[in-house]
């Protein structure tokens, strides 16, 4: 369905473009994209013990959600360095588990070896019999509520079942990266009609395709932490922004010892930021202040309208929007601090 709509792919299936990333990107700043983000895994957990089993092992309070609700929680190790991120959505008597682009099998696997013999918890992959297709930018709200009215008043994270072209498809409502965010879980053998009733549904908003090159670029430029290149075993999560997705008062869980300190003192060594960069630098790559080092530049773009944006992790007594750092030869300026930096 893709290649027919011009679409060049990717070694996974998942579209890089189609073939004008300019209109792909400034048609997700200024209106609605929709993009196919199928190599984001999908997890059904099941059984008593669901949540008991992510309360112990991730930083957010899973438990009282709401059917149909969603919360992102954070996984760490013993030393509070991140391991994963995953947004769980509440689907009656089971758990939607939503991954990081290509994390679903090791998600799977790492979250198996928690399991304890008594614990009673089912995993089941959903990746390949569902397509995940997302929906950003200003009017992404506004196609949401074509879909299923009522949609632009959802709280952060709120999904509903809904009908389209016939299927019954999970709506939900996601962190924005460039405007209103939503994805949409539908059957595989749906996936065509209900990608074309999509397009049809954001039409009168000027609704293009758009592909996973066009995503990277914004993700950059909103200061989204990415697995691979944030989301390592380098960072904890308070140096990513990720304050929110960290409950500080639900107990233990594996890092919160660590984790719990570091809020306690509100001084943390370095913390996430966004840069426009003078000439582009492959990432990672180490960033200096007068001569002595600053951080890492952990991700890097050129946006198809030019720009040179990137994500770093710099000391915290640096990390001041304007300031100047430098790479090698090249100028790098700090243009804010993403996500939350505190509660």
């Amino acid at each position: 369905m893709h290649l027919t709509r011009g679409a060049t792919l990717a070694g996974d299936g998942i579209p890089l473009h189609y073939g004008d990333q300019t209109a792909e990107y400034n048609a997700a700043l200024a209106r609605v994209v929709v993009m196919d983000r199928s190599h984001e895994g999908r997890l059904q957990i099941a059984g008593r013990d669901r949540i008991t089993l992510l309360q112990r092992i991730s930083t957010n309070d899973l438990n009282h959600l709401a059917l149909h609700a969603g919360r992102p929680t954070l996984f760490t190790n013993a030393n509070g360095r991140m391991i994963d991120r995953v947004v769980v959505y509440h689907r009656g008597d089971w758990l939607l588990a939503l991954t990081e682009p290509g994390r679903g099998g090791a998600f799977q696997t790492f979250l198996q070896r928690q399991i304890f013999f008594n614990d009673e918890v089912q995993l089941t992959d959903l990746t390949a019999i569902t397509r995940q297709f997302v929906l950003h930018g200003p009017d992404a709200d506004q196609v949401a509520e074509r879909l299923l009215p009522g949609a632009v008043a959802f709280a952060p994270f709120q999904g509903a079942e809904v009908v389209i072209a016939g299927v019954p498809v999970f709506l939900a409502r996601r962190k924005p990266i460039a405007g209103g965010h939503w994805s949409l879980i539908v059957p595989l053998d749906a996936a065509e009609p209900v990608w074309e009733a999509l397009l049809r549904a954001g039409e009168s908003f000027g609704i293009i395709p758009a592909g996973s090159l066009v995503y990277n670029a914004l993700r950059i430029r909103a200061g989204r932490p990415a697995a691979g290149h944030e989301l390592t075993s380098d960072y904890i999560p308070l140096e990513l922004g990720l304050w929110d997705e960290i409950s500080f008062n639900k107990g233990c869980y594996t890092g919160q010892e660590i984790i719990a300190r570091m809020e306690s003192r509100q001084r943390l060594a370095k913390t996430i930021v966004t840069l426009r960069l003078d000439s582009p630098v492959e990432a990672p790559a180490e960033l200096f202040h007068d001569d002595k080092p600053a951080g890492i530049l952990t991700s890097r773009v050129e946006t198809p309208i030019g720009e040179i944006l990137g994500i770093g992790v710099v000391k915290m007594a640096l990390a001041l929007p304007g300031h100047s750092l430098q790479l090698g030869d090249s100028a790098v300026q700090i243009l804010a601090l993403p996500g939350v930096q505190s509660l």
